[in-house]
């Protein structure tokens, strides 16, 4: 039989103009419905696909298969003598139903898919009893004045906070929405609220025009709207006459009347002046920066001579005392003095402060750490505990705990605390730093970077956030990318000292002396008695060999009883002793540190400061040769049983773990740790590695075959690392 007339018997043709009218009716069917049940406009496409792909299989089918009143059968085994003429519609019918039934299941299927997500998001009812504050449009056409209308907006927020059952947005999750092209419903839903309260400001000379209105997000209504003109002198009350109305037009309906009386202004002065002052300081901290830092410092000291009752800003003052230490800035026994002076007049005020208590229990524990070890901390955390428990939507409070529990080791139990700040305050970028520091501490990469670089999207000018991510790029081996980050620090804050200094530090211990001359260089221009300005005279001094100029640099951090900040004091102590062991002059190098630093070396002693217990773990690289092995390994054990009270287990830092199996003389086991644990990890965070595994008690680890291999390793990748650096400092010169 021919092919077309056999076509025409199994009625293929028929079937596939079925298929087609039908596939094309419910394409456009599906197609316009879809999106209108908010699917994706890849499903559109995918049904159009699908019904595409279809075609040639229904083909197949109906070459293949015939319906037959006995059901469906393969056309080979119905009897040719018996069987009628085929009845087309039968199959074009069948097919119609093939085609409706995908259709069916695709829409079930995408349907579901496209409902998962909005599923998952109502889980979270919206409360109607919910606002977010936006920064209040600055008018005046000055950008200085931008701080003003930024502090009108956070007083707004602190004054809502105060209505009871209103949740109010966050500060600084408001404020992420400044100047982004986003409808009044898609902050609400990022948001998490019902009621958005926008306006502007508008300042000229002593006068001042507020524009506010209240608008529920859902239908675009506007609740409440007013406008005021005021002149500056008025400011304090505008703000509680804003705040009472939108409190009130959201509690005559919602949350039942409010007692007016009950809402206090957050800033508590009544100066104009000074109040101008503190909102500058405020934006100049939002980026921990040296420069910023400074600024602020200075800011609030002029609202506090001119208001010296000025509570927030003394709050602040100590907050920013405390960020100067976390960088360096400050010297941290005047700065915990100045601290605990300063929040004990707010306390003395205010004594339910949260904010002001948490402050005050970690910088006294920070203070007596300084002198008596980290025990101090132990019953800092029990306390903090309970104020953050009294205050759970406060964040300074979990701030200080997260501090605690870095101080004793405890960064796993920290997380938490920045995951609860996170979530009532979704797009605050202290938060997300502070989370990527932790999971960079916990050496989770992934779950760092994320973190930071949703901070840096939202606050680009964090130049603490590019040093993190430095740190981590060293880690994983790539010397080239930390120095480009520290380098991005440094261009958001030059005002930092440190940042040239780190960047030394790594070119001289790859041998790069003349490159890292010209970052020191900046050091010393500005701050030649820093920490890391001691450290870095002292690694030049190491990789050039001069040590006479080694030993000098090294006494002298040991004489100003520099803080160990960067390495600078136990990196020194453990200098002058690898030296004295070397020349067999232990007890005299011993000696010396005594007179100037009584009771260094004394083990036995149950409060030590922070830095001494350093220096003591450095100075077994000398007591090794000088020592009795029974002494020695006694001290050891003892300084082990100290370290675990506080919570640091040796083993959990591999190099420590080695260099406490090589002075116990465990050769096998020591090894096995420096295979897998040291020389696992790049040689970009162990630089300065010869000179460690040259000391006697290493001798017979090096020896090991496997040992030797990794530092060959080692070796190869230093050298690479010196080359790449070298060429990208070199195209930097010429190319500025």
């Amino acid at each position: 039989m021919p092919l077309f007339d056999e076509l025409k018997r199994r009625s293929v043709f028929h079937v596939a103009a079925t298929y087609l009218v039908v596939g094309w009716l419910l394409t456009e069917v599906l197609t316009t419905l879809l999106p209108a049940f908010g699917a994706p406009p890849w499903v559109s496409r995918a049904v159009i696909l699908v019904f595409a792909l279809g075609f040639i299989p229904a083909i197949i089918l109906s070459w293949v298969y015939e319906i037959t009143p006995d059901g469906i059968k393969k056309d080979s085994e119905v009897d040719r003598q018996d069987r009628a003429p085929r009845r087309s519609p039968s199959r074009s019918g069948y097919v119609a139903v093939i085609a409706v039934a995908v259709g069916v299941v695709l829409v079930s299927v995408f349907s579901s898919m496209v409902a998962i997500e909005p599923a998952a998001q109502s889980v979270s009812v919206v409360s109607n009893a919910s606002v977010a504050v936006l920064p209040f449009i600055n008018m005046s056409g000055n950008e200085e004045n931008e701080y003003f209308s930024d502090g009108l907006t956070e007083t707004l927020l602190h004054i809502l906070a105060q209505i009871p059952d209103l949740k109010v947005a966050a500060r600084t999750s408001s404020f992420a929405f400044r100047d982004q092209n986003k409808t009044i419903v898609e902050i609400a839903d990022a948001l998490d609220v019902a009621h958005v309260l926008e306006g502007s400001v508008q300042r000229s000379g002593d006068r001042v025009r507020i524009t506010a209105q209240l608008i529920r997000a859902n239908d675009g209504f506007h609740v409440w709207s007013e406008n005021y003109d005021r002149t500056l002198d008025d400011i304090f009350r505008i703000q509680d006459e804003i705040a009472v109305k939108v409190g009130g037009a959201l509690s005559a309906s919602l949350l039942g009347s409010i007692n007016d009386g009950t809402l206090q202004r957050t800033a508590t002065t009544s100066s104009p002046e000074a109040f101008d002052l503190y909102l500058q300081a405020l934006q100049g901290m939002a980026t921990n920066s040296h420069g910023g830092l400074r600024t602020a410092e200075g800011l609030l000291k002029g609202a506090l001579t001119i208001d010296p009752d000025f509570l927030d800003a003394k709050t602040e003052l100590a907050i920013n005392y405390w960020q100067q230490v976390e960088t360096g800035l400050m010297d941290q026994q005047a700065a915990f003095t100045n601290i605990v002076a300063l929040v004990d007049q707010v306390i003395a005020i205010r004594p339910d402060d949260a904010d002001a208590r948490a402050i005050r229990v970690f910088a006294n524990a920070a203070a007596q750490s300084l002198e008596v070890g980290p025990q101090m901390f132990l019953d800092a955390g029990v306390e903090l505990e309970a104020i953050v428990a009294a205050a759970p939507s406060a964040f300074q409070p979990k701030l200080m705990l997260a501090r605690v529990y870095q101080g004793t080791q405890q960064l796993a139990k920290a997380v938490p605390l920045m995951q609860d700040a996170l979530a009532r305050d979704p797009l605050n970028p202290q938060i997300h730093y502070e989370l990527g520091s932790l999971y960079n501490g916990l050496e989770q990469p992934e779950e760092a970077r994320a973190a930071l670089m949703k901070s840096l999207e939202i606050e680009p000018n964090q130049p603490n956030a590019y040093a993190i991510l430095g740190r981590m790029s060293l880690r994983a081996g790539d010397g080239l990318d930390y120095l480009r980050q520290i380098l991005r620090a440094m261009e958001v804050d030059p005002a930092d000292h440190e940042l040239p200094g780190v960047i030394a530090e790594l070119l001289y211990w790859l041998g790069l002396v003349e490159e890292g001359d010209d970052f020191r260089n900046r050091v010393m221009a500005v701050a030649p008695t820093s920490e890391i300005a001691y450290r870095i005279a002292l690694v030049r001094a190491i990789n050039i060999g001069d040590e006479v100029a080694s030993i000098a640099s090294a006494r002298r951090a040991i004489e100003d009883d520099v803080d160990d900040r960067r390495f600078a004091f136990s990196g020194a102590v453990q200098h002058l002793l690898r030296v004295a062991a070397k020349r067999a002059t232990v007890e005299e190098e011993s000696r010396y540190l005594n007179e100037h630093a009584p009771g260094i070396l004394d083990i036995e002693v149950v409060s030590a400061p922070a830095k001494y217990r350093a220096a003591q773990l450095a100075a077994f690289d000398a007591w090794y040769v000088a020592l009795p092995r029974d002494e020695m390994l006694s001290r050891l054990e003892t300084l082990g049983n100290i370290s675990l009270k506080f919570g640091f287990d040796p083993k959990n830092v591999p190099p420590v773990h080695l260099g406490i199996l090589a002075l116990s003389g465990d050769v096998e086991e020591a090894v096995e740790v420096a295979l897998g644990g040291v020389f696992s990890k790049s040689v970009a965070i162990n630089l300065g590695w010869q000179e460690t595994f040259a000391l006697p008690h290493y001798a017979d680890i090096v020896a090991d075959p496997g040992v030797q291999k990794a530092m060959r390793q080692w070796q190869a990748e230093e050298d690479a690392m010196r080359e790449q650096i070298k060429a990208f400092l070199l195209d930097l010169s010429t190319s500025t």
